[in-house]
């Protein structure tokens, strides 16, 4: 009985002695700098939406306020005013988004596996291949020759998705997330049983590496999300260009308009002063904002757990 209470108080007195054992006060201190940290990540996200909603006047006389003197939706009505063609354009923006991400991730899981197999006899050549094309690029004027006139990305949302389609970055965080995850010794046990190489990928490797998969499916989200270029250099049909690319046209032709209202008629200038352009602003960045926001809470709980990978060890 001795013995046993001796234990107890043995482990008792272990398990207060952890690394990661804290006092009460301390756990307040941090959870209020935690706190304060994600409020100041917020704050600017909500001051921006406080400004799209102040009307162009307010701005004008009192500047940027988080209580504006007067409110407007001068900057969504003159947005909205785009009608089908903003619609037209989420669409767009959504379709190449998802398109985009699930074509992208497929290929970035095949390379990156290739990558982290060993017995790969090219996996060298390979990975070096990829790691050049961080450091080097053909430039602009050979890839568009190339994409345009050999791969006809043209006027199609094929020419908003193939350029962007594996990043050399993505790559080697999803070859590293398999080293430090995926024990050689099971692929090793798959090939005894008889799996063959895309059911030890798909049923194996893949169920293990969502963590890593989910990260780089949103790093591939938003880099399509909120990309324009690609439009600007291959689209010039209105029903095919994103949001964004739309967004920033209507931006410039405000910003053309009030830069050049001197040469225009003064009955004109009159009409182009009322014009949105500071709030205007702030509107564009809350329509793209909001919805590539709204897609975070799907990817928290895998990014979570890959941040979490091999932190405990059993």
């Amino acid at each position: 009985m001795n013995n046993s209470k001796n234990m107890i108080k043995y482990d008792r007195a272990k398990r207060n002695k952890r690394l990661n054992k804290i006092s009460i006060p301390a756990e307040i201190i941090i959870n209020i700098i935690l706190g304060a940290f994600c409020l100041l990540c917020v704050i600017p996200f909500i001051f921006v939406i406080i400004i799209s909603f102040t009307s162009e006047n307010s701005i004008r006389e009192n500047g940027f306020s988080f209580i504006p003197a007067e409110w407007s939706l001068q900057a969504y009505e003159f947005v909205f005013e785009l009608g089908d063609q903003l619609w037209r354009s989420y669409f767009n923006s959504f379709y190449i988004t998802i398109l985009g991400t699930l074509l992208s991730v497929l290929i970035c899981v095949f390379y990156s596996y290739a990558l982290f197999r060993t017995d790969f006899k090219y996996r060298k050549f390979f990975t070096f291949f990829c790691f050049f094309t961080m450091l080097f690029g053909g430039g602009l004027a050979p890839t568009y020759v190339v994409s345009k006139q050999l791969l006809g990305l043209s006027d199609n949302y094929s020419a908003m998705i193939v350029p962007a389609l594996l990043s050399p970055f993505n790559v080697i965080i999803m070859r590293t997330f398999f080293q430090t995850s995926i024990p050689t010794e099971l692929i090793e046990a798959a090939a005894i049983d008889g799996s063959g190489e895309y059911n030890t990928l798909f049923r194996i490797v893949t169920p293990i590496a969502k963590p890593g998969i989910a990260t780089v499916a949103l790093l591939y989200a938003l880099a399509y999300w909120n990309d324009w270029y690609l439009a600007m250099l291959y689209v010039k049909d209105a029903s095919k260009i994103p949001l964004q690319y739309l967004l920033m046209q209507t931006q410039n032709s405000v910003d053309y308009l009030l830069k050049n209202s001197s040469q225009i008629g003064a009955g004109v200038v009159k009409e182009l002063s009322k014009l949105p352009q500071d709030s205007l602003r702030m509107a564009l960045v809350v329509l793209i904002v909001i919805p590539i926001a709204c897609a975070y809470p799907f990817f928290q709980r895998y990014i979570i757990s890959g941040l979490t990978v091999g932190s405990v060890k059993g």
